[in-house]
């Protein structure tokens, strides 16, 4: 099956860690998170555009760190006109963007990418809150896996 996100040998990639339950790759958090993502995990800046059917807008970096706490690697970021970075992840070889959909059709160049640090990221306090809120429900989902 091909998900609607960015993705470069990503079915490869396994959880480091055991406690992930029925998560197995990329692919299966991605449909976990589908069902969690919502307006309070969104970027307070795009909340008012925010919808059901835009579920990955701005979500990117509670996403990016969540993904990376399960499967290891880096998180990276695509420095944007806006200037803000869209963050996505690699893990060895693999490069995947669980809210790359957020942009339809627009090609993004992770070629041009930086990586970005947790304490960067987490000195707002909001965003902390906003990854802890999806870790949150993400552990929920897991307990009945």
């Amino acid at each position: 099956m091909k998900y609607p996100f960015y993705e470069e040998n990503s079915d490869v990639i396994q959880p480091c860690e055991k406690a992930c339950g029925c998560i197995t790759n990329p692919a299966t958090l991605y449909c976990i998170l589908s069902q969690i993502w919502c307006k309070e995990t969104c970027a307070p800046r795009m909340q008012k555009d925010w919808s059901v059917d835009n579920k990955t807008l701005g979500q990117c970096s509670v996403t990016a760190f969540l993904a990376q706490d399960i499967f290891g690697g880096d998180v990276y970021g695509i420095l944007l006109s806006d200037g803000n970075y869209h963050c996505f992840n690699v893990v060895g070889d693999s490069v995947f963007d669980l809210t790359s959909e957020q942009f339809g059709n627009q090609k993004l160049n992770y070629s041009a990418a930086v990586k970005q640090k947790r304490s960067v990221h987490f000195q707002s306090i909001e965003k902390k809150l906003r990854y802890e809120l999806l870790k949150t429900k993400l552990k929920g989902v897991l307990t009945k896996c």
